[in-house]
C-alpha cells in the first residue's frame, strides 16, 4: 500500500489458540498477564487510556525501549485496537478474536509501517518475525499456565 508517496506495510498474523475466547481476552486485557507474554505495562482496557510498554532499548535505531500507546477501540471479547508509538513508529495494533470450535482464532494486525524509512523497515522486519514466533509462543505459554 502507498500513502502520499510512502510505501506502507502491515504485519498480519493469524493463529489458532486452543483456549476459549474469554480466556484469550483476559490475557490481552489484564495488565499483569499482558506483561507476562508481551511487555511490562500500565494498561487498562478503557478507550482513551494512555499507557506504556517497556522493553529493551535498541540504541542503533534510536529506540529507548518505551512504546507510548493509547486504547483506540474495544469490542468486549472480540477486538482491541491500540495506537503504538516509539522508536520512530506511529502505528496501530489490532487484536481480533473469533470463536472456533473449542478454541479461538486470533488475528493480529500491526499496521502503518513506512518501509521507505530505514528504521521503520528494520522494525517491520524484526517485529514481523517476533509477532509470528516469540510473541504468539509466549501468549500460548501464558494461556497454558492459566489452566
Amino acid at each position: 500500500m502507498t500513502t502520499e508517496g510512502k510505501t506502507m506495510a502491515t504485519i498480519e498474523v493469524e493463529e489458532f489458540l486452543p483456549h476459549p475466547p474469554v480466556k484469550v481476552w483476559r490475557a490481552l486485557t489484564d495488565a499483569d498477564l499482558l506483561a507476562r507474554w508481551l511487555m511490562p505495562n500500565d494498561f487498562r482496557p478503557v478507550v482513551g487510556h494512555r499507557f506504556t510498554f517497556v522493553t529493551t532499548p535498541i540504541p542503533h535505531v534510536d529506540f529507548d525501549g518505551i512504546v507510548q500507546c493509547e486504547v483506540l477501540k474495544i469490542d468486549e471479547g472480540r477486538l482491541l485496537r491500540i495506537g503504538w508509538s516509539g522508536g520512530g513508529l506511529d502505528t496501530t495494533l489490532t487484536w481480533r478474536l473469533a470463536a472456533e470450535g473449542r478454541g479461538t482464532r486470533l488475528f493480529v494486525e500491526h499496521a502503518g509501517f513506512d518501509l521507505d524509512d530505514p528504521a521503520q523497515a528494520y522494525a517491520f522486519r524484526g517485529m514481523g518475525g517476533g509477532w509470528r514466533s516469540r510473541v504468539i509462543r509466549s501468549l500460548l505459554e501464558t494461556l497454558a499456565e492459566l489452566d
